[in-house]
């Protein structure tokens, strides 16, 4: 499985952005998907994560009530909805596949990764 990050940028703070990561095949049967990022010198860290149907989400308390993962399974594609941009939100985010149905906050439970894009929040 091969999955395409797109959709980062630089942004001030306040702003918003979309993330998409589309899969190169059909993956959402029976997995759940995530996002990660990972900020200069720092560890690469959990940021939301959604279940196969769509219908189940968990976020880190960092981005909740800001960021919005959401799914399209016909298009092999998850998506993470960024406002009110911060400039700590300034990373490369990392989108995943799960071995579980619905993933978890824990890097080491995803088997696929994509290669990364580039969020950067400054004025």
């Amino acid at each position: 499985v091969q999955l395409q990050a797109s959709g980062g940028g630089l942004v001030r703070p306040g702003g918003s952005l979309r993330l998409s990561c589309a899969a190169s095949r059909r993956t959402s049967s029976n997995n759940g998907m995530g996002w990660f990022r990972q900020a200069p010198g720092k560890e690469r860290e959990f940021v939301a994560r959604i279940g196969w149907r769509g219908d189940t989400t968990l976020y880190s308390e960092s981005v909740k009530g800001r960021f919005t993962i959401s799914r399209d399974n016909a298009k092999n594609t998850v998506y993470l909805q960024m406002n009110t941009l911060k400039p700590e939100d300034t990373a490369v985010y990392y989108c995943a596949v799960a071995r579980s149905p619905f993933g978890s906050p824990f890097a080491a439970d995803y088997a696929y990764w994509g290669q990364g894009t580039q969020v950067t929040v400054s004025s």
